[in-house]
């Protein structure tokens, strides 16, 4: 057990899912001095990104690695030294229980044991595959005239080949789909410009909709959609 992550283990296959944001979870000794209401928000985790992993490592027979914190108090999927690592502000929420945190004290805690895992898992794969999965809010409280317009949005920076192959699949299967709006993984990817694209692993970065993937009936739509296109993925670029 570990409090930074959390593995599901659904089989062997060369597959990890990794989500940087799956939990909300807040540790007794840390106070973020917010509205408890908030951590159930966007803001503090991806909304149905849990579930989603845990019926893919089933039907895929792989791992997946989940964060165990809330992005409030460590972003994951951010660069250590990257200012918005440990939020201070979030959507035009004030988080002023991390004025003053001791950062290298949460990178200790969380961040590193959470990439060190990712790296171990990798390592002991032959020829790896990472589904990165992650859930978006339709717009942003600070900024509700900003729509975005898909059900899925699909996460690269410098390796596209799996965004091409998985995003006519989506649209054959009914979502609106396309390259990921505003934030396009060139911008914010940095677990997978460490894991997979410093590694030289092929990778799907994926972003649902977190009215659709906060339902169970969503999170089951979005897992028979998925589970063929990172087998087809994993097939042609593996």
């Amino acid at each position: 057990m570990s409090e930074a992550f959390t593995l599901i283990h659904g089989g062997d296959m060369p597959i990890l899912i990794v989500c940087d944001h799956a939990s909300n979870a807040v540790p007794a000794d840390i106070d973020l001095r917010i509205d408890p209401a908030l951590l159930d928000r966007h803001i503090a985790i991806d909304i149905g990104v849990a579930e989603v992993a845990a019926l893919l490592a089933e039907r895929l027979s792989c791992t997946a690695l989940l964060g165990g914190v809330s992005r409030l108090v460590i972003d994951l999927n951010r660069e250590p030294d990257a200012p918005a690592l440990i939020p201070h502000v979030s959507d035009g929420h004030a988080i002023s229980g991390n004025d003053g945190a001791d950062r290298q004290a949460r990178l200790n805690r969380f961040y590193h044991p959470y990439h060190d895992a990712v790296t171990e898992r990798l390592s002991a794969m032959e020829s790896p595959f990472i589904l990165s999965l992650h859930s978006f809010t339709p717009h942003l409280e600070s900024d509700p005239a900003q729509q975005r317009p898909w059900e899925v949005g699909i996460l690269y920076n410098r390796d596209d080949r799996a965004a091409r192959i998985a995003i006519p699949m989506l649209e054959e299967d009914g979502f609106a789909t396309g390259d990921q709006q505003p934030y396009s993984g060139r911008l914010l990817n940095a677990t997978m410009n460490r894991h997979a694209e410093g590694g030289g692993h092929p990778y799907l970065g994926v972003e649902m909709r977190q009215d659709i993937a906060g339902t169970a009936q969503g999170q089951l739509r979005f897992a028979d959609a998925l589970a063929p296109i990172v087998e087809r993925c994993r097939a042609l670029l593996a």
